[in-house]
């Protein structure tokens, strides 16, 4: 499987101007910035080790930024190997098992099993969670498809 760094993806003015005020608010180093503006969310991308850091005491970091950019924020803890970050990405407890299928035309998927009944708990209000899980991998792994299922 093809995998990219970050230096092969393009980060935007507006986006390096978030994570540079990002950084100045929490002191935790963003990788990435991804501004979904079709969920009214910016999700940075964190170092292994700096989500607390990021968050801040009681939460403090994240509420003083959304309170400057007016929009919400989620985070997701970098790893260079697509099943973490994936499940990094879905923050699930009820995750079983995650599989990528890399296909002979040289597209690759990805399938994750949850526990029966937590599907929706998985994929989030709106399938939000979801949506940034396949954004994240699409960007990092090329893997162009998320399946959820129980």
């Amino acid at each position: 499987m093809k995998k990219f760094t970050t230096t092969t993806i393009k980060i935007t003015s507006e986006e390096f101007a978030l994570m540079s005020l990002f950084q100045k608010i929490s002191g935790a180093m963003a990788r990435d910035c991804i501004i979904d503006n079709k969920l009214n969310r910016v999700i940075f991308i964190v170092n292994r080790g700096e989500m607390g850091l990021a968050i801040g005491k009681n939460g403090q970091s994240i509420k003083k930024f959304e309170q400057n950019i007016g929009m919400n924020v989620e985070l997701v803890e970098y790893s260079d190997d697509p099943k973490e970050l994936i499940r990094n990405a879905l923050h699930s407890k009820f995750i079983n098992q995650i599989q990528i299928n890399e296909k002979s035309n040289g597209k690759s998927s990805a399938t994750v099993k949850v526990a029966a009944k937590k599907t929706g708990a998985t994929v989030g209000k709106s399938g939000r969670n979801a949506e940034k899980a396949r954004i994240i991998i699409k960007r990092y792994f090329e893997i162009s498809k998320l399946k959820i299922t129980d």
